[in-house]
């Protein structure tokens, strides 16, 4: 959760490398959309050739994993820890949680569709606090729902980071 001073901190540093050229969220959207699918080809590759006994699609493996390391690595550019993995299994697991929540609705099953939706739009506003180091989580400690931090007793709602993603990632506004 990040208070609206913090937010306002954070945008102003996005807005920073926006003028400076070095960052424009629309087309990391949608290389992080890609990225997602290149992790999904991966598994659908590892799957094809356990199924089949065809080898030829382990070989396609390695070429998808180049690229999506590639791609990644336009990213995560500076590495901190395991945030690499960390971003890579955030945008898999959303992708996931989206095909669940889009098969959900095809059967009918809207709320728990709803829920699958939430969550794999939770992950992926946890990949973009990685990606545009928006969390610190040292010294991080359970804090109730209705404060800002620790020390605030609270009578303004945080902001959370599906609303930092909200106000900043947005692919249809250039």
């Amino acid at each position: 959760m990040a208070t609206e001073e913090q937010f306002k901190k954070l945008v102003e540093k996005i807005e920073g490398l926006k003028k400076d050229n070095k960052l424009d969220l629309s087309r990391e959207e949608d290389l992080s959309i890609a990225i997602m699918n290149l992790v999904s080809l991966e598994e659908h590759f590892f799957f094809t050739a356990s199924k089949t006994g065809k080898n030829e699609y382990l070989d396609l493996i390695k070429e998808i994993r180049e690229m999506r390391k590639d791609l990644l690595g336009k990213m995560i550019i500076e590495k901190e820890g395991e945030t690499w993995c960390i971003a890579k299994h955030l945008l898999a697991a959303s992708m996931r949680l989206m095909e669940v929540a889009t098969k959900l609705l095809g059967d009918g099953k809207n709320s728990e569709a709803e829920d699958m939706f939430k969550k794999a739009y939770r992950l992926y506003s946890l990949f973009w606090a990685v990606r545009l180091k928006a969390i610190d989580a040292s010294g991080v400690q359970k804090i109730r729902d209705d404060q800002v931090n620790k020390d605030d007793p609270g009578t303004k709602k945080p902001w959370t980071m599906e609303d930092i993603v909200n106000k900043l990632v947005d692919c249809c506004h250039e």
